[in-house]
């Protein structure tokens, strides 16, 4: 009998299967993600096979064709309507297209492209030893003060990696905000946490503080991907599936069927609400809120000043897309849980980072604190649950991340005999020593603080606004006041730039290559524009505000 039945088995087993279905992928409305991989994957092989001295052009080259490349692909999505009406989930349901991830794709793109320009300065510094150098350790594997360190210098060796490791934080950038389960999500925050870590220990000065930074960053950033990959298993035992359609319908009970395996958990109020506070945690932590905030002044300070604008407005667009997507397409049904939790976070935060940033001697740390209060702010549009608050989140990100860019591009300009002088005391007088420099900088601090027509007001009018209406009235009240808070120290530097005497020994404003004035130009242009005019932008994250489900 038993020779029967295994000889039954294994002739059934051996009967050809039907055709494995082969996966149904978009490529075309992926393109801009796949343009920034294949830039990211051909700048490893220029590292393997293009001759040193002309690594450098090759990448810069390279990097900038990629990300325009890859603007203009979002730019004909959206022309194509995939932002409004042909907004649907791609790559078998990882994937969302629609007007908030094309317009957040959208913002990334520009950001980094202007980032990169201040990447790739070589003028600021003197060159050493008849080679132009740029803010990056010439031999990143060398120990800080080596032999061999002085050596790479010295035959000038430049880490030219940094621009495929950029184009690989940009890709996981693009997918994060436009992630549509739970997976895709996680994958997409290592693929751009891992290049950040790598990249803020590049610094070519105090390579020591570097290098405690990027240690930082990466222990902080390890206990938030635990603390999210914790959360989705949770979830995931909670719904049956990853997927964010599929979550928000277990929670909303709309879902019927139920998978035996997991039929002693699905539906657990438990798993739901520690798994979705478990994830709104590795969130936080990326957005930099308060109390999950400590890592942002130390890498801040720590990292080349290249990385550190092009981390402060890049990710933080990222997050904040990928948080809204997570709170208004898989737990609208939760909303009356996770709204007190998120009101406290926003006014700590907003309070926290305003009221900590008086204290502050270094620029870099200032300008760190000053992006924790601007997170709270945003997170008052978030608690608003309506369109408006989406849109008008969407358009601070936009109006932020230009303004951060051409702030850190003005911190590489002002210099002494040890790189860059980022201590307060140093830029007292800048504005008699240099007007220009000083000038645009108090633009950018102008529109940190929210004053009238920069890009800073329109975007906290438009946050604060969709909050009120939201009814979030007392948020806003809390908003003005770190605003009337945060302005004092914006203010006090504008005063000591142009109402302080220069010390003799001060620094030097290093005069940039075309690249970093390109960079400080765009930043003053988009902060002016959006501040005067920022109708048409309005309304174009207006259009672009609805989440397809």
């Amino acid at each position: 009998m038993s020779t029967t039945a295994v000889h039954s088995l294994w002739t059934t087993a051996a009967e050809p299967l039907d055709k494995i279905p082969a996966p149904h992928i978009e490529y075309a409305q992926l393109s801009p993600t796949l343009i920034v991989v294949g830039a990211a994957i051909l700048g490893v092989l220029v590292e393997a096979l293009v001759p040193r001295k002309s690594r450098h052009y090759t990448q810069v080259f390279l990097a900038v064709v990629a990300l325009t490349a890859a603007f203009a692909a979002v730019v004909g999505l959206a022309v194509g309507g995939y932002g409004t009406t042909k907004a649907h989930i791609a790559a078998m349901g990882a994937i969302a297209v629609d007007g908030p991830a094309l317009f957040l794709q959208g913002t990334i793109l520009l950001a980094s492209l202007v980032a990169v320009f201040t990447f790739a300065e070589r003028r600021l510094d003197p060159a050493a030893h008849g080679n132009r150098v740029d803010s990056f350790a010439a031999q990143a594997g060398s120990v800080p003060g080596s032999d061999s360190e002085k050596a790479a210098v010295r035959a000038g060796f430049t880490t030219t990696e940094v621009f495929p490791l950029a184009l690989f934080a940009v890709a996981g950038m693009l997918v994060f905000p436009a992630a549509n389960d739970l997976l895709t999500l996680f994958i997409a925050l290592e693929v751009f946490s891992l290049p950040l870590y790598l990249l803020c220990a590049l610094a070519r000065r105090k390579r020591l503080m570097s290098q405690e930074a990027a240690v930082k960053y990466f222990l902080l950033g390890a206990f938030s991907s635990a603390f999210l990959l914790f959360g989705i298993a949770l979830l995931y035992g909670y719904a049956g599936s990853v997927s964010y359609a599929r979550i928000a319908d277990v929670v909303d009970g709309t879902v019927q069927t139920i998978d035996p395996a997991l039929a002693g958990t699905m539906g657990n109020d438990a798993l739901l609400l520690i798994g979705g506070a478990l994830v709104l945690t590795g969130m936080l932590f990326k957005v930099g809120a308060v109390p999950f905030h400590m890592w942002t002044p130390d890498v801040y300070q720590g990292a080349p000043t290249p990385i550190t604008g092009f981390m402060a407005a890049a990710t933080k667009v990222a997050a904040f897309g990928a948080l809204l997507r997570l709170l208004y397409v898989v737990l609208p049904g939760l909303r009356w849980d996770w709204r007190p939790v998120m009101w406290a976070v926003a006014i700590v935060t907003m309070l926290g980072g305003a009221i900590v940033a008086i204290t502050q001697t270094d620029i870099k740390r200032l300008l760190a604190y000053s992006s924790i209060a601007h997170a709270g702010f945003i997170l008052a549009g978030v608690i608003a649950v309506t369109p408006d608050g989406v849109s008008s989140v969407l358009f601070y990100l936009l109006a932020y991340s230009f303004v951060t860019i051409g702030a850190f591009a003005v911190v590489t300009l002002v210099r002494d005999a040890g790189g860059e002088a980022t201590h307060l005391s140093k830029w007292a007088g800048l504005g008699r020593r240099s007007p220009l420099v000083a000038a645009v900088f108090a633009v950018f601090l102008l529109a940190f603080a929210g004053i009238p027509l920069t890009s800073g007001f329109s975007g906290k009018f438009a946050v604060f606004r969709a909050a009120a209406e939201g009814g979030a009235g007392a948020l806003v009240v809390v908003g003005v006041i770190s605003s009337a808070i945060a302005a004092f120290f914006y203010v006090r530097v504008i005063v000591l730039m142009f109402f302080s005497e220069p010390k003799p020994e001060g620094p030097t404003v290093a005069v940039p290559s075309p690249l970093t004035t390109t960079t400080i130009a765009v930043g003053v242009a988009v902060t002016l524009v959006l501040g005067v005019a920022p109708q048409y932008f309005l309304d174009l994250a207006g259009q672009a505000s609805v989440f397809v489900r």
